[in-house]
């Protein structure tokens, strides 16, 4: 792919959430603020360890495994709703989004989705839309705050791979 001369923004990009379901019941998000942050990627998601031998450098090894965060934010329209699409019954699998599947392990207690974020390319002379996709994202609502406008903060921590144009993997 050739280096973009289209520097993306805010407005370019959107976030879409998914299930575990055989054919994933989706939701692209709406009233997002355009503030999402992927936070502690690396190519191989493992701690560095530093190894010392007095006081100098022997050797660098992986460790313990890490988790990459994702946070954004949503302007509030409503908090829940028996029929209509909310993010926050499709986070905590409530109301119409009862019968979600986890995307982790069916043994797991946890419930985790899978976010893609794409910033749009090919509509500023790009020969792709540039896009991650991170597993088993398990979601908190950080925040709820009322202002001008009211919105919800959430924060994810992935447990699965980060695959796309930004790839990390476990081992």
């Amino acid at each position: 792919m050739a280096l973009s001369n289209f520097v993306k923004n805010f407005g370019n990009g959107t976030i879409v959430a998914s299930d575990g379901t055989g054919t994933p019941v989706t939701m692209t998000l709406a009233f997002d603020n355009g503030d999402l942050s992927l936070n502690n990627v690396k190519k191989i998601l493992r701690e560095t360890v530093a190894y010392e031998r007095k006081g100098l450098l022997k050797t660098v090894s992986l460790g313990n495994r890490i988790y990459p965060t994702i946070s954004f934010t949503l302007q509030m329209a409503q908090f829940t709703d028996a029929s209509a699409s909310v993010f926050n019954d499709f986070c905590f699998f409530q109301n119409k989004y009862v019968a979600n599947i986890t995307t982790l392990n069916d043994n797991d207690q946890e419930y985790a989705i899978k976010l893609q974020f794409t910033a749009e390319g090919t509509n500023f002379g790009d020969s792709a839309d540039h896009t991650f996709t991170a597993d088993d994202c398990v979601p908190i609502l950080d925040s709820f705050s009322e202002g001008d406008p009211n919105t919800f903060s959430f924060s994810f921590t992935v447990y699965g791979a980060i695959t796309g144009d930004i790839a990390a993997a476990e081992s």
